[in-house]
């Protein structure tokens, strides 16, 4: 399957000169797009709160993904590595036209997914040895992990209390946070800050 992903931030712009692009990429490479995903939300949002989540979770192997530019993923060089990832693990393509970006079985997609699986691991590491750490240094000055019962914090942050164990266990395996947020059900954002506000202490 060829998929045509198209995404604008607002009902401003339109969507028709990336469908233009789209398509006339295509009739140069002799290639059929079977389904179209249009969206127009911003490219900070996760994408699995956006159609594109859909599309990832579907996709096997062998299929196209094709948009204009790798902006169109996201907005953060992260979140699009994390997206370049899944693909890879799915082993789909996602070609970009003005970038002239081809993700596939070829050496530049293996550079990405080595720098892209060291900087995951990197990070895993760090949240892991100051999850350690912190939960170390509360312990010994006899503290009570968290905040006090009856302080005010944010409503998506309280509904995270009830997977307190789940997330510390989690942070101490090195899981990775876009995985944990995929199983809360939630936003990396609000993630961050139950843990910034619950789990590690100020510096």
């Amino acid at each position: 399957m060829i998929y045509g992903y198209i995404r604008v931030s607002s009902d401003k712009q339109t969507v028709e000169n990336q469908r233009f692009e789209i398509q006339h990429f295509c009739t140069q490479e002799g290639l059929h797009i079977d389904g179209w995903i249009e969206e127009t939300i911003s490219g900070t949002k996760n994408y699995n709160k956006r159609r594109l989540g859909r599309l990832l979770r579907k996709t096997t192997k062998g299929d196209i993904i094709i948009c204009s530019e790798l902006s169109r993923l996201g907005r953060n060089l992260y979140m699009i590595m994390e997206i370049l990832s899944i693909c890879m693990s799915k082993e789909c393509f996602v070609w970009t036209i003005k970038d002239s970006y081809r993700l596939g079985d070829d050496i530049q997609s293996k550079v990405l997914a080595f720098a892209f699986g060291l900087s995951a691991e990197i990070e895993r590491n760090l949240i892991s040895q100051r999850t350690k750490e912190a939960l170390a240094r509360i312990k010994a000055e006899g503290k009570q992990l968290g905040r006090a019962k009856g302080s005010p914090t944010n409503p998506d942050c309280f509904r995270l209390r009830r997977h307190d164990a789940y997330i510390r266990q989690a942070l101490e395996e090195g899981v990775r946070q876009c995985d944990m947020v995929r199983h809360l059900h939630t936003n990396r954002s609000t993630l961050r800050r139950y843990i910034d506000r619950f789990i590690l202490p100020p510096n």
